[in-house]
């Protein structure tokens, strides 16, 4: 089979998911084609959605970084692993409250979907990152999930990049709560296919439809697989070529970057 007709199917999709760390930038630095993919997405008229297992920014927040890096793109093109956690709280239980650990975006999706806020007998116990995590929280959430909360987590990432280096991430503030309570969290984010199947309903589109782009195997494209949405791995981000036989699914195309990938989008 030629080049032409491996990525003839790439070129049909109407609607494209991306990863944002290690596909679009690494910290403030775009990455190599990053502009020209956004750029070609708007000029020919196909839905895209960047995808983000962060919950402590908004969507605003997110925009207005990809705006200083020179992205333009609307806050509507967003959807964190928080909006993900607001939505399914909201089709779990209505009216549900929760006790949150988490930054603005957390605060800002639960509210957004008229989730009250709760720290006497909330519904969940909904765990994000955070800079303000502290032992006080912690104590809190113990007591509030021994007396039937349910525990959520927006991600289950252990850890997360960011300028000055490798940082905890929601998979290891909630580990003590797990730990204290005996309880496991459920996490909503990737490589849940909730999070996945969310952002194509968002696109109005239909899987076949539509392509995944990440930087992680364990995430974005397990999250693919399982919501059957083709898959393009870049080798921009954390993952190397030798590592791809460790894993019992493989990515639909491995690819260098967004530089490659809009070569290939525009034949």
């Amino acid at each position: 089979m030629d080049g032409k007709s491996i990525y003839d199917t790439l070129r049909r999709k109407k609607a494209f998911i991306s990863d944002m760390d290690g596909v679009l930038y690494h910290g403030s630095r775009l990455l190599p084609g990053a502009a020209e993919f956004v750029r070609f997405l708007q000029e020919n008229g196909k839905d895209y959605l960047f995808l983000t297992n962060s919950s402590e920014r908004t969507p605003r927040e997110l925009a207005a970084k990809l705006a200083r890096l020179g992205i333009e793109a609307g806050e509507e093109h967003f959807y964190t692993s928080a909006r993900a956690t607001a939505d399914f709280l909201c089709r779990q239980k209505e009216n549900c409250s929760v006790f949150a650990i988490g930054e603005a975006g957390l605060h800002n999706a639960l509210y957004e979907k008229g989730i009250t806020m709760n720290d006497v007998n909330p519904d969940y116990v909904v765990v994000g990152e955070t800079r303000t995590y502290s032992y006080e929280r912690i104590e809190k959430a113990v007591r509030l999930v021994l007396g039937g909360a349910k525990l959520v987590g927006t991600n289950p990432d252990m850890t997360g990049p960011t300028e000055q280096g490798i940082v905890p991430a929601t998979g290891a503030l909630i580990a003590p709560i797990e730990l204290a309570t005996g309880k496991k969290a459920y996490f909503v984010g990737k490589p849940n296919p909730f999070m996945m199947r969310r952002a194509v309903k968002k696109l109005e589109a239909k899987s076949c439809e539509t392509v995944i782009i990440g930087d992680r195997m364990d995430t974005d494209i397990v999250a693919g697989v399982e919501a059957e949405v083709d898959t393009v791995l870049v080798l921009s981000g954390v993952t190397a070529p030798e590592e791809l036989p460790r894993f019992a699914y493989s990515p639909r195309h491995v690819l260098g970057g967004l530089d490659e990938l809009t070569k290939i989008l525009k034949g």
